[in-house]
């Protein structure tokens, strides 16, 4: 599914065969009019095109991570929201690669289903609790030492 010319993927297949997801498509932080495309109640908030790219290559999708290109709406230059993730939704004669993902929309739609679900995002959930209940835990014995 993935052609290659000399070590870089042909242009012209580029623009024909492969979609563009910029995480502002998936960011439930953002309007349609900012670029959100997918419903409010499945998007996430603050994705990221590195999620975007594990959970895409994960279910087997050939895929390209571009880290320095922006999404042209997108007002705030931070590292956090550069990205764009190119993937190989079909084949040179026209068929989807993977059946179940016929459509872009049906691949933002995995794709934001999918991404709250990933390691680094369970970890930093389970990890900030932690460390809340922990921080409690010190003032309330510092206060008994105080009495």
């Amino acid at each position: 599914c993935f052609v290659f010319v000399s070590g870089m993927v042909t242009p012209s297949l580029v623009h024909v065969v492969f979609i563009c997801i910029y995480p502002a498509y998936l960011n439930n932080k953002k309007t349609i009019a900012e670029g959100r495309r997918i419903p409010i109640d499945k998007a996430v908030e603050n994705p990221t095109s590195t999620e975007i790219q594990d959970v895409c290559a994960a279910v087997g999708f050939n895929v390209l991570l571009e880290k320095n290109k922006m999404y042209p709406r997108e007002w705030n230059r931070d590292v956090q929201y550069r990205g764009r993730v190119r993937i190989q939704l079909k084949q040179d004669d026209g068929n989807p690669c993977l059946p179940q993902f016929p459509t872009r929309k049906s691949v933002m739609l995995y794709a934001a289903e999918t991404i709250p679900k990933l390691k680094t995002r369970t970890q930093k959930m389970g990890g900030s609790d932690q460390s809340l209940q922990q921080g409690e835990g010190g003032k309330k014995g510092k206060g008994k030492k105080k009495k």
